[in-house]
């Protein structure tokens, strides 16, 4: 496994798709080679201004945090710890967040040895050596290492609390299905989605696969938003945010932080939709769940 980067600058930067192809070697995959760093930060472009959100060391710690906290159990189980934390430690707009730039950086300039310990899987293909996607450092916001965590919490969380957060992110399907659909950006939808696994109505793989699809499909002849309308969209206690990213201190480490402090989801609109997705998910079809339905 890479070790943790030597050579780290005092601010976060930004890394371009084809500088970070270039690091991508076999090596670095299969866990037996360090990135470069001097070489890669001679090549990435320093964030502008002088934010304190653009520290490095703040994300290196969380970084490290989250590999000892669960250190003796699943990697996967970090997920749920370091996304409300890591968008909490960050602080950036959803347009910033866009810049795939920085997850770049992120990957190969801040915690390469974090990407190689969680998604290093257990076994490789056709008796190869196992070794992490590519994708995990270069790649769509869902399924980069960095970039999905970021943009779950920011999916998910429901004004200021992470709580449904923590939710989605304790099953992997959400992780991998959920942030693929566009209509997850309704937030009575993501919210209802995340209730139904708290109330235990989906909860295996195979089910929460099903109720994406459900959602997903009936989004395409119903129009969530007419059924279960969300509050306007005001930008300024997400900027407040930002900006206060100036004087707060280091994210919580036992409790969950705090983000912006916008308005919730309208309670109504998110009870609508769990009706609705209940009734969805009892006629859909469940891989295995017809078997065990004929048995009583």
């Amino acid at each position: 496994m890479t070790d943790k980067p030597i050579h780290l600058p005092e601010r976060l930067a930004l890394l371009a798709d084809l500088n970070a192809a270039q690091y991508l070697t076999e090596g670095l995959l299969t866990g037996k080679e360090d990135v470069p760093a001097i070489g890669l930060n001679k090549i990435s472009e320093p964030l502008p201004g002088e934010e304190a959100r653009g520290a490095l060391l703040p994300v290196r710690d969380l970084v490290d945090d989250a590999m000892h906290e669960f250190r003796d159990g699943r990697p996967t189980a970090a997920d749920a710890w370091l996304a409300p934390r890591l968008h909490a430690t960050l602080r950036l707009s959803r347009r910033e967040a866009a810049d795939r730039r920085l997850w770049n950086y992120l990957a190969l300039g801040v915690a390469p040895d974090y990407v190689v310990w969680r998604h290093m899987p257990e076994s490789g293909k056709d008796g190869e050596a196992p070794k992490v996607a590519a994708t995990r450092f270069r790649g769509a916001p869902y399924t980069q290492a960095f970039a999905r965590l970021w943009w779950a919490a920011e999916l998910f969380r429901n004004g200021a609390d992470y709580g449904p957060v923590v939710t989605v992110c304790s099953h992997q399907d959400m992780l991998n299905t959920a942030l693929r659909l566009d209509v997850i950006d309704h937030r009575p939808t993501a919210q209802a989605m995340a209730r139904l696994i708290d109330r235990g109505t989906v909860g295996t793989g195979r089910e929460i696969n099903a109720l994406a699809r459900a959602v997903n499909a009936s989004a395409a002849t119903l129009m969530y938003d007419v059924l279960a309308p969300d509050t306007g969209r005001d930008g300024r206690p997400s900027q407040e945010w930002i900006a206060a990213a100036e004087w707060a201190p280091a994210v919580p480490r036992r409790a969950l932080p705090e983000g912006p402090d916008e308005e919730q989801t309208p309670e109504s609109s998110v009870t609508a939709l769990v009706d609705h997705f209940t009734k969805l998910f009892a006629d859909a079809p469940v891989r295995g769940r017809e078997a065990i339905d004929d048995g009583n």
